[in-house]
């Protein structure tokens, strides 16, 4: 796949830094606490059940369509790019988590069939966004 640019790189913090330096190698990070067993992305620390300390659990990167929008126009992202296709992905492991599905024409996007992550690299060293393509049933 093409680098990311010229679309808008993830901003990085401490607390994300270990998701999007995964996804630069080619894996997908969720947080899964071990406390009360709640697998779940957004990548933050702290369990947003019971607050407490969660750690990092390799996901499958296995998946299904939960929702998604088509956008035709969108002004900061490249014109050759267009449509893009935002979707809620199911993970295996149970969080949802917004992304793009790529790789096939907006058309056969459809709720509900099975995708898998890729991984697009970026110019900033360290950096990998996850995207969603669709695989057979």
């Amino acid at each position: 796949m093409d680098a990311w640019e010229p679309r808008p790189v993830p901003s990085v913090t401490p607390e994300t830094e270990p998701f999007w330096s995964a996804a630069a190698d080619g894996r997908l990070l969720v947080r899964e606490c071990p406390d009360c067993g709640l697998v779940y992305h957004y990548p933050s620390a702290l369990c947003p059940d019971c607050f407490a300390d969660a750690e990092w659990r390799e996901a499958s990167g296995a998946g299904t369509v939960y929702s998604f929008a088509v956008q035709r126009h969108l002004g900061y992202w490249p014109e050759d790019d267009l449509p893009v296709v935002f979707a809620y992905v199911e993970l295996k492991e149970g969080p949802r988590m917004v992304t793009n599905v790529v790789g096939c024409r907006p058309e056969d996007v459809e709720v509900g069939i099975p995708v898998e992550a890729r991984f697009v690299p970026t110019d900033e060293g360290g950096i990998g966004v996850p995207v969603f393509v669709p695989t057979e049933p």
